[in-house]
């Protein structure tokens, strides 16, 4: 799997290619230390997954998402930042982020994340999961506006679709609010993948959702209303 990665700091950015380079199945095929490289690079290399800081000189790297998109659609942005701030959050799924991610991650699970970037799955650092509901909520973006990553709030017959989630939909529905991967969700529940999987479907399905973050800011909004 190709990775740019796109970071200011010389130190953090050549540690995080040595710790990237741990793992086989991954290969950052270049590096940049701002957004005017990085929108150099990206339609040359054509990574898979460009691992984008948001504190960069001259552009943040929430305003370069679409421009990176542009030169480059099939790859994915993935957001690595210290930023937990949830505007820049909202604005970084916003504008086309795969996901967004705290430099605070752990190897392993930032090779998980870019794995799963890399599927198309929408991931974001649990402990902000929060912070983004809250983002939308203060902003009261329309519903099209946060297409397509994430509704503030649920259909309008989402309260009555929840009554009928099974409580195996449940307990899937706040692992998917934690993060969790379909994997970490079989291991939790002790139940196979692809049972994990059948239920994702049928929780998006039966509350008209069209994708794990939408449930995730759904069950998050949905605690924080209890």
């Amino acid at each position: 799997m190709t990775l740019l990665v796109v970071d200011d700091h010389t130190l953090f950015r050549r540690g995080l290619i040595a710790l990237l380079a741990l793992d086989p199945g991954l290969l950052v095929v270049g590096e940049a230390g701002d957004a005017a490289e990085a929108l150099r690079l990206a339609p040359q290399l054509l990574p898979q997954v460009i691992l984008l800081d948001n504190h960069l000189p001259g552009v943040m790297g929430v305003d370069a998402i679409g421009g990176l998109r542009e030169v480059a659609p099939a790859s994915r942005v993935l957001m690595l930042t210290v930023s937990e701030d949830g505007q820049d959050l909202a604005a970084a799924l916003r504008n086309g982020a795969q996901g967004y991610l705290l430099k605070t991650i752990d190897g392993d699970l930032l090779a998980q994340a870019i794995r799963r970037a890399a599927r198309g799955e929408p991931v974001v650092s649990p402990e902000l999961m929060g912070k983004l509901v809250a983002a939308f909520q203060s902003q009261g973006a329309p519903e099209s506006a946060l297409t397509p990553v994430a509704q503030a709030s649920p259909p309008s017959d989402a309260s009555a679709a929840v009554a009928q989630l099974s409580p195996r939909e449940e307990e899937v529905l706040r692992e998917i609010a934690r993060g969790a991967s379909n994997k970490e969700i079989a291991r939790t529940l002790d139940i196979a993948e692809t049972t994990v999987k059948i239920h994702v479907q049928h929780i998006l399905r039966k509350l008209g959702l069209s994708s794990r973050v939408q449930a995730a800011v759904y069950a998050s909004d949905r605690h924080r209303a209890e």
